[in-house]
């Protein structure tokens, strides 16, 4: 069985005008999971930054005490972001 992705690849996260560093923890072509110390409000519209896949917008869906998780319009363009993400960091030595 293979194993789970899963890194903490710092990003950017921006968000109202704002630019912080947040770790990713899951994606996929339907969202991701980041870890921050200072989340973007609920239903924030938020533009992920992956040093090596490129970056995407999303919507903040979902809070918790470290991490958020934003929702992406599922198309070819989302899968092929999170497949680029995880490959990215899957190659790095």
């Amino acid at each position: 069985m293979a194993s789970r992705w899963r890194r903490r690849r710092l990003c950017e996260l921006r968000a109202d005008g704002l630019s912080q560093m947040v770790a990713l923890r899951d994606i996929s072509g339907s969202g991701a999971r980041l870890e921050t110390g200072n989340p973007p409000a609920l239903g924030s519209q938020v533009e992920l930054i992956h040093p090596d896949a490129g970056s995407i917008s999303g919507r903040v869906t979902e809070l918790s005490q470290r991490d958020i998780r934003i929702s992406f319009d599922v198309s070819e363009r989302t899968i092929a972001f999170a497949l680029n993400a995880i490959a990215a960091d899957m190659t790095r030595g």
